[in-house]
């Protein structure tokens, strides 16, 4: 129903009977792919994985909220609908003006962007950076069902977190209690939880350089070797280097570095 793909996490609100299942399946074939392009081998990631049962609309609304404007809480866009990488621009797209499709990525050129002997689902469309397009993925039909009107929808992407959002969620009865950002983001501390507060009324430095442009610049400066292919000293001589240059904190070059230095 909706996803965010994070440079080091993802949140993704899918229907299923089992979600165990269905995790196994998500993300071994992608580690498997993950470790032959990038040339290293055992788990990615960590084992475990943060299971929110729910049940009831105001429980739905709140999820499918949080992780649609988690780029937002992390400082990454200014709003929600800034993000590549989630499927937020996938609902209400007429209503919102993201109806036009971007130009689009000829069928034999896909193989580029998947692993070997895999094409994409029927129905499925991938653009021309190989991003696949998020309305290929997720049922819109349905989240757009759960939010009704696209002026709802809005309402939900820039509302403030706080005790209304629970308050609202005791509507739906039941012995699920309310869905809050702590409960999305369980590994997040205290401190991380305030700058995310401060993240949704528009405090975040967007000057600042995100995952994804550090991970950039770190492949222009290993070229075509792989970061887990790379010695560990050379690996710190990295990381002391962003950091000193480019004001890049140890812990977020840690992240784009492959959690090997700390």
């Amino acid at each position: 129903m909706a996803y965010s793909i994070m440079s080091n996490h993802i949140h993704i609100c899918v229907r299923t009977e089992d979600p165990y299942a269905f995790i196994k399946a998500f993300r071994y074939p992608y580690t498997r792919y993950f470790n032959q392009k990038y040339g290293r081998k055992g788990q990615l990631g960590e084992k475990h994985f943060f299971l929110c049962e729910i049940e009831g609309l105001y429980h739905l609304l709140a999820v499918l909220s949080y992780i649609l404007r988690n780029p937002l809480h992390h400082g990454v866009t200014a709003t929600p609908f800034g993000y590549r990488y989630s499927s937020i621009r996938a609902v209400f797209r007429k209503e919102l003006g993201y109806f036009d499709e971007p130009e689009l990525m000829p069928k034999k050129s896909q193989y580029l962007f998947l692993p070997g002997n895999v094409s994409l689902p029927a129905g499925y469309k991938m653009d021309s950076s190989g991003l696949i397009l998020p309305h290929s993925a997720i049922d819109v039909a349905d989240v757009e069902h759960q939010f009704s009107t696209a002026r709802v929808f809005l309402y939900y992407m820039n509302r403030l977190s706080g005790e209304a959002w629970e308050k609202e969620q005791l509507q739906d009865g039941g012995n699920i209690p309310p869905i809050t950002i702590e409960q999305i983001e369980r590994t997040i501390r205290y401190q991380d939880l305030k700058t995310m507060l401060g993240n949704e009324h528009g405090r975040a430095n967007y000057n600042a350089i995100n995952d994804i442009q550090l991970c950039g610049i770190i492949d222009k400066l290993f070229g075509d070797r792989s970061v887990y292919c790379v010695p560990q000293s050379e690996i710190e001589r990295i990381a002391r280097y962003l950091h000193c240059s480019y004001r890049i904190p140890y812990e977020q070059a840690n992240r784009c570095l492959g959690a090997r230095f700390l």
